[in-house]
């Protein structure tokens, strides 16, 4: 089997993937089997998948230079609009069931609570990262595009900060989540340091990203 087909398979299963948990809550909707609470599940699901499917986009850089294998960059940008997606869930169904579509009871809880602050910054930091996914956006900001990008990881440090902030009690997940970004980020530490020294770049096509075109 021929590389383009692996990418295409894989394209596959991550389509289906990401999608799963989606499909998973709309079925849930119509047949009542989201529980007691089903606006807290929907909150909680939607938030969940954006931070993994988050945190997996952000680990795809590490699994090619650890493989080799470079045409495992393309599932990077898809990983990275459905984590901006499920984000934009989450923000949706606080926005519509919590603040009932209210701007001002919205912004007094965003300054009142601070886990409420922090998620909000993450998703505005996400939404100019999905905004520039496109080739057409790589040519056009050119090494502008590349730091810009680099806000995928203040993103996920916010994501898990909110997440921490939210469960107060048992902090096991977040404590998960913060060691894979702290070694993410690590792994990021050489690569960093060689491009300041070296004034040969990568390609922004090559850089660690969220939404990323490929």
């Amino acid at each position: 089997m021929n590389q383009k087909r692996v990418v295409f398979a894989l394209k596959i299963l991550l389509w289906l993937g990401s999608l799963a948990p989606a499909a998973y809550l709309v079925s849930g909707i119509f047949t009542g089997s989201l529980g007691v609470n089903p606006v807290e599940k929907l909150t909680r699901w939607t938030g969940m998948t954006a931070l993994i499917l988050l945190f997996v986009s952000l680990a795809v850089t590490p699994v090619r230079r650890l493989s080799g294998w470079n045409p495992i960059i393309r599932l990077r940008r898809p990983l990275g609009l459905f984590a901006f997606f499920y984000a934009s869930a989450h923000f949706t169904i606080w926005f519509a069931f919590d603040m009932v579509f209210d701007l001002t009871y919205m912004g007094a809880d965003i300054l009142e609570r601070r886990f409420i602050t922090v998620g909000m910054a993450a998703l505005v930091v996400m939404l100019p990262l999905a905004l520039t996914s496109t080739r057409w956006s790589i040519r056009r900001l050119g090494k502008k595009w590349t730091v810009l990008h680099r806000g995928a990881y203040l993103a996920g440090v916010l994501g898990v900060v909110h997440y921490f902030w939210l469960v107060k009690a048992d902090t096991r997940l977040p404590w998960l989540f913060a060691v894979i970004l702290t070694g993410l980020l690590v792994f990021r530490l050489p690569q960093l340091q060689r491009r300041k020294r070296d004034p040969r770049r990568e390609t922004p096509r090559e850089q660690d990203a969220t939404p990323q075109a490929g």
